[in-house]
């Protein structure tokens, strides 16, 4: 958990409002009373059911990212994790009047629950509202039944589904009667559980506690408040998604068996961000979500989202969320296909992922094209080059051994200017290389065989190096396959490879801005490359590959991370680990000619 903030020491009181400016200034369909902190749709039509959610701030972009067309009415802000007063919610009712009803739609907290259900009985009293209901959303299912009996389950990211839904299903006129009976009946079939690896930071505040390292929360809310369980030692992802899945779907647990899934059902899933993990790493726990799903509870959501829909703060956690559609769809008389249309109809809404509008995971799919990019253009016999079996596989084998007996240098070497990746990637490539020579590619004397092998295995190499790398041996097979088109027979192997390696170091230029001086492999590459077209020696080319990169320790480097390294002394003057690991290759393949 984080405890550095750029508004360290702002109360809420005004970081909640520039917040709620920034929102509205990007957003000119949506409008802010500032002072009772209420954002409205300004498109909002009095002739359609008003909508409207809110709650204590923190859970951006809950809930004021939500409000416009096809979502929400209005939202009413409080201060973090702190439900907005009576005042507030009566003003977000008065803003956005409806001549059919209002639905408050709120997450089960008794603030909220207080100050949403005055404001309704304030409203209906004061003229307000012809109709108004409070909607409690209560999907959580980490507190077992026994104990949430009197106050009903949290609210957790689940009452977004209900959200979307039933703003669909106003915005297409829907009566106020039918918008509350779908609402009720989608809330009904609503699980979540959360889990966290810490508590989230609030701005200004102090003596936070901490979770340890070794500790995952099952069961988090999404205020700070503590989980139902800690688990220690800290279990697998695996582990930890079949515990947070049992917990919402074992039919066999008095406690939590809130919702029943039966075999072919449509549901939606719902994975939601506390606003602390990677897209990365919430893309992955959905991943695993998915696949547990089907192999352990035989469920295959038709619906999906993953995404940051309500936080806390920057909490290090996610929630997971599933609805039976089918059933909710029984309960409310509708059909499920209306109620995935209402899911997946679109909003102005700045928060809500209209990339998902249309998508349902039942809906026939475009095949996925099947590609092959190891193939390779078939080399006819008058085009290949053919040399000594046991010549070819020594020159490369040795190249390749120069290169990994260099790693623990160039590593160093890497770790004082760069990233320190270098000799790893470089000892893996060459590795891989062995390998294929051990398979036997070169037993066929075949160049090209050889060439294009490595090719594919340099693919995979990654990195800057591995790029450049990849681009000069493509270009290098590429001109290879000319010169040996317009070369007479009998043309020394020398001739055609030089000025091959030239015109390929051409077509690399075209990719790098790097050159002579800038302390990169190009140090090596071009005066090698120049020397060997200018002279046909590989002897005479080696040495001048030599020369340049000793001389790299004296360089400035301009490209990649090394140039973010300040000027440092004598511990900085260092060769630049990628042109010596191209010199070791290329003195290993001509020791090994000789």
């Amino acid at each position: 958990m984080s405890a550095k903030h750029y508004f360290p020491e702002t109360a809420v009181n005004t970081l909640v409002p520039r917040a709620l400016k920034a929102l509205c200034a990007a957003n000119p369909s949506l409008s802010l009373i500032e002072d009772q902190r209420v954002v409205l749709n300004n498109a909002h039509s009095r002739s359609q059911v008003s909508l409207i959610s809110g709650g204590g701030s923190g859970h951006e972009p809950a809930w004021s990212g939500y409000v416009g067309d096809g979502l929400l009415s209005a939202v009413a802000c409080g201060d973090i994790f702190a439900s907005p007063s009576m005042k507030q919610v009566l003003a977000a009712i008065a803003a956005v009047p409806s001549e059919k009803g209002t639905i408050l739609l709120i997450t089960n907290y008794t603030g909220d629950k207080l100050h949403f259900g005055l404001a309704a009985e304030r409203a209906l009293a004061g003229g307000f509202a012809g109709k108004c209901i409070v909607l409690p959303a209560t999907d959580d299912v980490s507190i077992g039944r026994s104990r949430c009996e009197k106050v009903g389950r949290r609210g957790l990211a689940g009452n977004v589904i209900t959200m979307k839904i039933l703003g669909a299903a106003a915005a297409r006129d829907y009566s106020f009667e039918r918008c509350v009976e779908i609402g009720k009946a989608v809330n009904k079939q609503l699980v979540s559980i959360g889990s966290a690896l810490d508590h989230c930071h609030v701005p200004g505040r102090q003596n936070h506690e901490n979770i340890g390292d070794d500790v995952c929360v099952i069961g988090a809310g999404i205020h700070n408040e503590p989980g139902a369980q800690k688990i220690s030692p800290f279990p697998s992802v695996e582990g930890l998604i079949s515990q947070l899945l049992t917990l919402i779907c074992d039919q066999n647990d008095p406690e939590r068996a809130f919702v029943k899934f039966n075999k072919n059902d449509d549901t939606a899933l719902l994975i939601n961000n506390y606003g602390g993990l990677s897209n990365l790493e919430l893309g992955a726990l959905t991943q695993e979500t998915l696949a547990q799903l089907e192999t352990k509870w035989d469920i295959k959501p038709t619906k999906i989202y993953s995404d940051v829909f309500e936080t806390s703060l920057n909490g290090p956690g996610f929630s997971i969320t599933l609805c039976n559609l089918t059933t909710a769809a029984k309960e409310s008389k509708t059909s499920v296909s209306e109620l995935l249309e209402l899911l997946g109809a679109g909003t102005k809404a700045p928060a809500w992922p209209n990339v998902l509008s249309n998508t349902s995971t039942k809906v026939a799919q475009k095949a996925t094209p099947v590609v092959d990019i190891n193939k390779q253009t078939d080399i006819s016999t008058s085009e290949d080059i053919k040399v000594d079996p046991k010549l070819l596989d020594a020159t490369i084998r040795l190249a390749c051994e120069r290169a990994i007996a260099a790693e623990p240098d160039l590593t160093k070497w890497d770790m004082v200017m760069g990233d320190g990746d270098c000799g790893e990637a470089v000892k893996g490539v060459s590795e891989a290389i062995l390998k294929i020579l051990d398979n036997g590619t070169a037993k066929s004397g075949s160049v090209f065989t050889v060439l294009h092998a490595i090719i594919n295995v340099v693919d995979d190499m990654g990195g800057t190096l591995g790029a450049i790398f990849g681009i000069l041996l493509a270009a290098f097979a590429t001109s290879l396959r000319t010169h040996i088109s317009k070369a007479t027979s009998g043309t020394e192997l020398m001739h055609i490879s030089a000025p091959s390696l030239t015109q390929a170091v051409e077509s690399l230029k075209q990719h790098t801005g790097a050159r002579v001086g800038d302390r990169t492999v190009m140090d090596v590459l071009l005066p090698f490359a120049e020397t060997l077209e200018k002279e046909r020696d590989l002897g005479k080319a080696v040495k001048s590959a030599e020369t340049a990169a000793e001389g790299t320790r004296d360089l400035k480097p301009k490209f990649g991370r090394a140039s973010y390294v300040g000027a440092g002394g004598d511990e900085q003057r260092l060769p630049d680990p990628g042109a010596w690991a191209l010199m070791e290759m290329v003195k290993g393949i001509c020791d090994a000619s000789n």
